[in-house]
């Protein structure tokens, strides 16, 4: 009975939850499906996209293609945040096994000192040396050792190509969270990539950063063989792996051939479509900088490419031929329109056995100066077993292993030594200056005050809620609430939640509690909040949808929400009151719409007579080092820790006027 009676409030009081939203909905039907950041971001894109294509337009001599591969390379290592000095590889081979035709060797050697990286290298029989092809995993969680992976090795030896197949970071034996009983914590195939970006964004990184260097530094195992040729060096992998094909293939210039599988399609139709996808595939600011995913293949013509793509791939096939018809130009334009082509055949997302064949073709024809159709073939595949390199299966159990988040906090710890000489060297306006720079948030006079829209009044038992609308000129509306005692204080209170302008506001709950003590509250839906949301949220990592593509754009979902919070900020300060003489504006900020709030509050300290922080993090670099930073996702700044941390913040406002709950 006891159960059933709980069940029954608390089916009731979901219920009342969504009655009170409904009931304190601010935006009109007609406005609301328009609204959400996510679809203003688009348009956004789309004109950066537009003005891409107009500077492709104007390459066309080969001096002209030059300067725009060299600075694009140059934008897209800077974004890296470049890449850590050659350290001795210090490989082994654990297990050698004899198979038809070729071996296999299962190897490890370190991309980074104490950073070791598994692999398989397939190697055909005979004195050699032979054309070595690196091949990148795709999103599969036994990595190395998935079937198509092994198939991609074995079509490789036995076309007379040595294969070297290696695990990712969060794949195969590389996982870098692992649950107590040392074991993968995670099933799915992206989520580590996402939880390294946290930290790796916020020190200037990208999950890719170390996902290139791996792959750069299985290019320099393979060249270290005497087996290997390291003229002829080629490049390909599918799905996740394309991506990191694409990269490597753009920045490396040893990859003689490449054929990225099931990846490159346009922004434009990425965006139209499924939407940005996981931490490594997006790099800071690349569409607002003019980089397209045509310009991985355009960075290295007029090396020889093959796209490979499915008709059923949700990586958009038509984005696929537009890539390939952007390419085709420029190659053409170079001298050498016979060096990049496009495979097409139908199928889902995956290598299909005529896609492989197309790809060990396109191999044999650079690699072995042998134009031979490679017929489709059966591949028999072993126990993943059979392929592992470690004896435990996770390289974290190796003595002294540094995983991602081990680099990211010794890079925050470097960080942290330049930090305090700039705080030390640097006047306070100037440090003010990089943080508003660094969070994308514009100059205060360039932010004009918001227009206020009145949506109706809700009357409750000792006070009244006034629905409002705020509208600045980011065309996204800020719905929100004003909790309005009967007498009200002249102070009033801004309040900032995750769960945007309702939360907190149950009955006898932090809001109202203030409501009882007299002072007016105002709450407010963040841009890509409530109203605004884009419904794509995830309890681990937030709206990552939205956060990624403002990402792409160059700009920190962060910094677009501290817009919004002095702009309710103001909007509280000067409503029914004389310029000379606004009111106090108390600021509350809970959980990470805190940061949100200590932001503001560190731009515009005049604004805000007091802060307070409720579930807050207290810092970015404690940040760095958790393997599981979970939610933290959509409140970071890539680059932030070069410049500041949060406590930079509190002192800018004033540590009397901070208080953390």
């Amino acid at each position: 009975m006891n159960r059933i009676y709980l069940s029954l409030l608390a089916a009731v009081a979901m219920l009342c939850s969504f009655a009170q939203a409904d009931e304190l909905t601010c935006l009109p039907d007609s406005e609301r499906a328009s609204t959400s950041l996510y679809s203003h971001l688009q348009q956004e894109a789309y004109a950066a996209l537009d003005r891409r294509s107009e500077t492709y337009e104007q390459l066309k001599t080969p001096e002209q293609i030059q300067a725009y591969q060299q600075r694009l390379r140059e934008f897209f290592t800077k974004q890296l945040g470049g890449f850590p000095e050659r350290t001795p590889l210090n490989a082994r081979t654990v297990r050698t096994i004899q198979a038809d035709g070729y071996r296999i060797e299962n190897v490890i050697y370190e991309s980074q000192p104490q950073h070791h990286v598994t692999a398989n290298l397939y190697v055909p029989d005979g004195d050699g040396p032979f054309p070595g092809v690196v091949v990148s995993s795709g999103h599969s969680r036994t990595g190395k050792t998935a079937d198509y992976n092994q198939r991609f090795g074995i079509m490789m030896a036995k076309q007379g190509m040595a294969a070297l197949c290696f695990d990712p970071i969060g794949q195969g034996e590389r996982s870098q969270i692992l649950d107590d009983t040392g074991n993968p914590k995670y099933s799915g195939t992206t989520t580590e990539h996402f939880l390294i970006g946290v930290g790796s964004t916020l020190v200037g990184r990208n999950t890719a950063t170390y996902r290139v260097w791996d792959g750069m530094r299985s290019i320099d195992y393979l060249v270290s063989r005497p087996e290997i040729d390291p003229a002829r060096i080629g490049y390909t992998g599918c799905s996740g792996g394309g991506t990191l094909t694409s990269y490597v293939m753009a920045l490396d210039e040893r990859v003689t051939c490449a054929a990225p599988a099931c990846y490159l399609t346009t922004f434009r139709r990425l965006i139209e479509t499924i939407g940005p996808q996981d931490a490594e595939q997006n790099i800071f600011g690349q569409i607002a900088f003019g980089l397209d995913q045509p310009d991985y293949v355009l960075m290295r013509a007029p090396r020889p490419t093959l796209i490979s793509a499915t008709t059923g791939d949700f990586f958009d096939y038509q984005g696929a031929w537009d890539n390939y018809r952007q390419a085709k130009r420029i190659y053409g334009r170079l001298g050498y329109p016979e060096r990049v082509d496009l495979v097409e055949i139908e199928g889902s997302h995956g290598v299909q056995p005529q896609n492989l064949a197309t790809i060990a073709h396109w191999m044999k024809r650079w690699l072995l100066d042998r134009d031979e159709v490679v017929p489709i073939a059966e591949l028999t595949t072993r126990s993943p077993a059979d392929l592992l390199c470690t004896p435990s299966g996770q390289v974290l159990h190796m003595p002294d292993e540094r995983s991602v988040f081990d680099l990211n906090a010794e890079r925050q710890a470097q960080l942290a030594t330049q930090r305090q000489n700039l705080w030390e060297a640097e006047p306070r306006e100037v440090m003010v200056e990089n943080i508003r720079e660094r969070a994308g948030v514009r100059r205060k006079e360039a932010l004009k005050p918001p227009k206020f829209k009145d949506a109706g009044r809700i009357q409750r038992d000792e006070y009244h809620i006034d629905r409002l609308i705020l509208r600045t000129d980011s065309g996204v509306p800020l719905p929100g609430l004003t909790f309005h005692p009967q007498s009200p204080q002249d102070d009033a209170y801004l309040y900032l939640h995750d769960d945007g302008k309702l939360g907190d506001s149950e009955p006898d709950g932090p809001i109202e509690q203030l409501v009882g003590d007299g002072y007016a509250v105002v709450s407010i839906d963040l841009r890509g909040q409530g109203e605004t949301a884009s419904g794509k949220r995830d309890e681990l990592l937030t709206d990552w949808k939205t956060y990624y593509l403002a990402y792409l754009l160059g700009k920190p979902l962060l910094g677009l929400r501290v817009e919004d919070a002095l702009a309710a900020g103001h909007f509280v300060a000067y409503y029914q009151k004389p310029e000379d003489k606004p009111r106090r504006v108390h600021l509350v900020g809970v959980g990470q719409a805190g940061i949100v709030a200590i932001h503001a509050a560190a731009l515009r300290p005049e604004l805000f007579a007091s802060v307070t922080l409720r579930n807050t993090p207290r810092d970015w670099s404690s940040v760095v080092k958790q393997s599981l930073p979970q939610g933290q996702l959509d409140s970071v700044i890539h680059g932030a820790l070069e410049v500041y941390d949060l406590p930079d913040l509190v002192r800018l406002v004033g540590e009397d006027k901070v208080r953390y709950e």
